[in-house]
């Protein structure tokens, strides 16, 4: 089972044991049985810093996924570090499940795209 550590800095309540849940069934689904997530909630000025500092772009925005390992080969016996996704709560909304599943599809090395969509598709219907 993938391990999900959890963390909270977004100022609000969040559904944390729904989205470990749904995190490890989607990754399950990706074929990745074993391995470690960070899941971080964080408020908007949090998200649009790490989109500036990261992605060149400031403005907040729903999730940024920040990929380690993906579905390289590791060496025997070393622990697959998926990586971080990053939601913020305050944009998302009730509506975090597709936004968590976007993130996690792209912590897999997904890109947008019509893969990706159809994948998306499945979990959002």
């Amino acid at each position: 089972m993938v391990a999900v550590e959890v963390a909270n800095r977004s100022g609000v309540e969040v559904e944390e044991q729904a989205a470990v849940a749904l995190a490890q069934r989607v990754l399950a689904a990706e074929g990745v049985e074993e391995g470690e997530l960070g899941l971080h909630f964080v408020g908007p000025v949090e998200m649009r810093t790490l989109k500036r500092d990261h992605l060149g772009v400031d403005e907040v925005t729903d999730v940024l996924s920040f990929p380690i390992d993906a579905r390289d080969e590791l060496a025997p016996g070393l622990p697959r570090q998926l990586g971080d996704a990053v939601l913020c709560p305050q944009v998302v909304g009730p509506e975090w499940r597709p936004p968590l599943v976007h993130g996690l599809l792209h912590l897999l090395g997904h890109d947008h795209g019509p893969e990706m969509e159809t994948k998306e598709a499945r979990w959002n219907a």
